[in-house]
């Protein structure tokens, strides 16, 4: 007898709908699974001969052939056991073929049964559209999110079994209670001076800028860089599933309302390696972090430390907003769309300051060779942050409080888009002469420093997008960007040029 089953694979962050196309015929016992399965999936037929055993059903000691069609694209993970369960049921009479049929199945098979939740459940039950599906318990939040048909929700395969026979109706699970979310009262009020590194994080918001902050040790780098989610607005409907998609198919664990509807905060480790932090894998390939911060920022802390070849691979995402990643039988595309932001000491003992540094030539050039001049030519602020001062530090209050600066964003945000459509950050050079038009001494600024080679082309295009930014975020300003504008958006690009001594 034949069946086919509905069901899906996740290939990176996306979801595609397969068929479980099951034969169960004369032959000599065996059990073959076709259509490009990885090593997880051939598994499966181990799980499945013991989880239908372990719930007291028949299971046929015939010939049984599995293809996953379409037959050309790999299949990988062990969310495909219930859908070969099923159809192996259906197709040997132990269940009605018809009800096998008419749902989708998407989970992984205990030995003893019972559904096990697996990564990716969100984007693979987005992508079978308007069908019902049936997935694990703990599997419900992540499901609810993308689902189009209704969910059905089992805990154990012989449940699902007289469901299908018509023996009781479909059981009413409740989910787990998910964890109490931990909220954070980081707030910009915690810190005492920093006006340009302050202001700099405004700017970031704002326009979508990089920012990279040079500074020695307990300066507040870190500090200001966790304080930046709290000046972003909260993500539309669009950006907020975008970003739950990788949550799931990364296996991150999703708030109670299933969405991510803050802009996520990543911050991996100087060991982090390349794949960790782009993405990839040898056989099933996995968003990395640059992706778990998509619609967000990704703060890499000594940023120095990482080796240069994990930063380069940065390099790419950051002009496209997608990553890439080739293997020899997969090609995935996975968003990356973050705000970068870094933090790096001024040099390897962090001393910095003259006399304090204790580092040769040799050791001083080799840590700053570590960013390579096109990855810093893509920060479009560069804030050279200092230890705050005495007065500052003993103040009994410190700056603006995040809900005030938040608030200017937001207007900041409105105002480019409404204007452009986009923010500043994105603008391309065809559109800066028209909404970012400068008055004569602006003008006279910028040619004063591409003249004299103090500015590259790239580099005038990104001061225009940050002056842009500048302007929006005080009302007041006129729509030609004024020349104060192109100072500031100059002087927050290069305190940590001169200190490399390269040219912007």
């Amino acid at each position: 007898m034949f069946a086919s089953i509905s069901s899906a694979v996740l290939h990176g962050a996306v979801g595609h709908p397969i068929r479980v196309e099951v034969h169960v015929g004369k032959g000599l016992p065996g059990f073959t699974i076709s259509g490009l399965p990885d090593e997880s999936v051939r598994e499966s037929r181990d799980r499945v001969r013991a989880a239908i055993l372990s719930s007291a059903l028949p299971y046929p000691d015939i010939r049984i052939t599995v293809n996953l069609a379409p037959s050309d694209q790999r299949k990988t993970g062990s969310g495909l056991d219930l859908a070969i369960a099923v159809g192996i049921l259906a197709a040997s009479g132990v269940v009605d073929p018809a009800a096998a049929q008419a749902v989708a199945y998407v989970g992984e098979l205990g030995l003893d049964g019972s559904l096990r939740a697996i990564p990716g459940v969100a984007p693979m039950v987005g992508s079978l559209g308007d069908e019902d599906v049936v997935v694990p318990v703990d599997s419900a939040v992540e499901a609810h999110v993308a689902a189009r048909g209704t969910v059905r929700l089992l805990q154990r395969l012989d449940e699902l079994v007289a469901v299908l026979n018509a023996e009781q109706p479909w059981p009413e699970h409740e989910p787990p209670a998910p964890p109490p979310e931990v909220t954070t009262s980081a707030d910009l009020a915690d810190v005492h001076g920093q006006h340009a590194a302050r202001r700099s994080l405004e700017i970031a918001a704002a326009g979508g800028h990089h920012l990279l902050m040079v500074g020695p040790p307990g300066a507040g780098k870190t500090m200001l860089a966790s304080r930046l989610p709290g000046l972003l607005p909260a993500l539309d409907r669009e950006r907020a599933l975008e970003a739950t998609m990788v949550h799931s198919a990364a296996g991150v664990r999703l708030p109670a309302g299933g969405l991510i509807t803050r802009p996520p905060y990543r911050a991996p480790h100087h060991t982090t390696s390349a794949v960790a932090l782009v993405g990839g894998g040898s056989g099933s390939i996995r968003p990395g972090e640059i992706s778990l911060a998509h619609c967000g920022v990704l703060f890499m802390d000594e940023i120095a430390e990482f080796a240069p070849k994990v930063l380069d691979g940065l390099r790419q995402p950051l002009e496209n907003r997608h990553i890439t990643v080739s293997r020899s039988k997969i090609n995935v595309v996975l968003p990356a769309d973050f705000l970068l932001v870094a933090a790096m000491n001024p040099c390897p003992c962090g001393g910095g300051a003259p006399g304090a540094c204790r580092c040769n030539a040799a050791n001083l050039h080799r840590y700053l060779r570590r960013l390579s001049g096109p990855l810093l030519d893509r920060f479009d602020l560069r804030v050279d942050v200092h230890r705050p001062g005495v007065d500052d530090l003993l103040a009994s209050t410190g700056g603006e409080a995040t809900a005030v600066v938040a608030e200017r964003v937001r207007l900041a945000r409105e105002a480019a888009v409404g204007r452009q459509g986009c923010l500043n950050s994105r603008l391309d050079g065809s559109r800066l002469d028209r909404f970012a038009p400068l008055d004569t001494g602006g003008r006279a600024v910028l040619r004063d420093r591409l003249e004299r080679g103090r500015l590259s082309a790239r580099g005038y295009h990104r001061v225009r997008r940050v002056a842009r930014t500048i302007a929006d975020l005080d009302p007041r300003q006129p729509d030609v960007i004024p020349e104060r504008a192109i100072h500031l958006a100059l002087e927050l690009r290069a305190p940590f040029d001169e200190a490399l001594g390269r040219v912007a």
